[in-house]
């Protein structure tokens, strides 16, 4: 069953304009862009066949190509990753049989989250949509509420069934729980990582809906299967250790920094 990686960048972003190509320094001090970044975390994945980045954007494909990247030119009418992957898909022929959507915004994107993903899509063959999800670190939770009371838009969280399908996603704090953890403590709440995979069937009726409700408020592309009665599987994945964050907002170039440096990663 081979399986694409694609990375959607655009540069264009609502909250924070021409992220895709913002510079995050690791440990020694050298900076690579987000994007880059991003790719080396889908290049890391044993179980990705090909990667590619998608953009409509000269100056992301640019910046890819310098560092070795392949690039699909999308057109700039792609509402979102989905939609971008599901055009790229089909530049590329449609030739595999798992799509891999990891978004240019999680460079801190371990291999085995894309790995432990494309498993359980193989394992559940009636599954068209899957994505990953990480409980949160006491730490993890206190840093979406912070996000929360400073008026920020952080990370999306995610609550589900007895059978692991979604219920809902949010980019508030969901469930509600007013307990205090300790920074190690694992909480109830569930960290929706910014990834998904896709069978070709799943990937080809996406573009075709409209928006509903749900998806224009939240913002969350997700919530358009939701919205058509299309489960998503949620597939948990551990951490092992290390530490998960996503670029939303200028402020987040600095937690990300420092987690970089509290890794020892580059």
């Amino acid at each position: 069953m081979p399986v694409l990686i694609v990375i959607p960048a655009r540069y264009a972003s609502s909250r924070y304009p021409g992220k895709a190509l913002a510079g995050l320094r690791g440990v020694s001090g050298v900076e690579k862009s987000l994007t880059q970044r991003s790719w080396e975390a889908a290049m890391a994945v044993r179980a990705a066949d090909r990667v590619v980045i998608a953009t409509d954007d000269d100056r992301i494909r640019d910046a890819a190509e310098g560092f070795g990247a392949e690039v699909v030119v999308t057109s700039d009418g792609c509402a979102n990753g989905t939609e971008r992957c599901a055009e790229a898909f089909d530049a590329l022929g449609g030739r595999f049989d798992i799509i891999v959507n990891l978004q240019g915004d999680a460079p801190l994107t371990p291999p085995w989250f894309v790995e432990d993903l494309v498993a359980g899509l193989k394992a559940h063959p009636t599954a068209e949509v899957a994505t990953p999800v990480l409980r949160c670190s006491g730490r993890a939770l206190d840093g979406f509420r912070e996000d929360r009371r400073n008026g920020r838009v952080g990370g999306t969280t995610a609550v589900m069934g007895i059978e692991n399908e979604a219920l809902y996603f949010s980019k508030e704090v969901i469930p509600y729980t007013t307990q205090d953890y300790a920074p190690e403590a694992m909480t109830p709440v569930f960290h929706h990582v910014g990834v998904y995979a896709y069978r070709p069937s799943a990937l080809a009726a996406y573009p075709r809906w409209e928006p509903g409700p749900l998806e224009r408020l939240e913002g969350l592309e997700q919530l358009r299967f939701l919205e058509r009665e299309r489960p998503v599987l949620c597939v948990e994945v551990e951490a092992r250790g290390r530490l998960f964050w996503e670029l939303n907002n200028p402020e987040d170039v600095a937690i990300i920094e420092s987690m970089l440096a509290e890794m020892g990663l580059e």
